[in-house]
């Protein structure tokens, strides 16, 4: 499976934050945004499937999102 560049999480949190951030830290954040993105992958897709389409839209994954608020 792919995997977010911990690079990237470094680069963000130095740029949006003005922070370093350890190795350690770059690495569980990688770990939760791909168990997130895989839930609201998975959510995304079913709702895709139930409405009888093969791609996913932006509305499949916002109901994602306000299921979750």
């Amino acid at each position: 499976m792919a995997s977010i560049p911990k690079a990237s999480i470094k680069k963000f949190v130095k740029r949006r934050f003005n922070a370093n951030i350890t190795d350690e830290g770059a690495e569980e954040i990688v770990k939760i945004l791909e168990e997130k993105a895989n839930d609201i992958s998975k959510y995304a897709v079913s709702n895709a499937k139930k409405d009888r389409r093969e791609k996913v839209t932006r509305s499949d994954v916002m109901k994602y999102v306000i299921k979750e608020l």
